[in-house]
């Protein structure tokens, strides 16, 4: 069976801010939409189920990323993921450009959980805690520029 891979969907706090981080990272938002109803009640399994959406893509639209901000029921507040803790968790993204890209992430107030490291003098990278607690990775392919 053929399978492929729509979307990764992040539930959080504040999506404006957090649509603001993706976009200036270089993400394009495709479309917005607010969803309620019987059908996202059943599909999400939450009764009163109502939230507003957007989807983003990279540039190329091979990749994108679903942000739901929950209008109800309210949305649970956890605490920021650690990257070795089960469950979702991070997303990746490759960049022309680290010290760009975490120039821009500072812009929003987030900077590395630690600093960059450089794998095998392939990639320059780090994670960084972005919006909502998000851990975005992202890797400059050394040599490309």
């Amino acid at each position: 069976m053929p399978i492929t891979l729509e979307n990764v969907a992040i539930a959080v706090r504040d999506l404006e801010a957090t649509i603001a981080f993706f976009t200036d990272l270089g993400l394009t938002v495709i479309g917005r939409q607010t969803v309620s109803g019987e059908w996202t009640d059943t599909a999400v399994g939450l009764d009163g189920n109502h939230a507003k959406i957007a989807m983003l893509e990279t540039p190329g639209g091979q990749g994108h990323i679903e942000l739901f901000e929950y209008i109800h029921p309210d949305a649970i507040e956890t605490e920021p993921t650690l990257p070795n803790e089960i469950g979702m968790h991070r997303v990746a993204f490759s960049v022309d450009d680290l010290d760009e890209a975490l120039a821009i992430a500072a812009k929003h107030g987030c900077h590395p959980l630690r600093g960059v490291g450089t794998y095998e003098d392939v990639y320059r990278l780090t994670y960084v805690r972005g919006p909502s607690g998000i851990i975005v990775m992202l890797a400059e392919e050394l040599g490309k520029r």
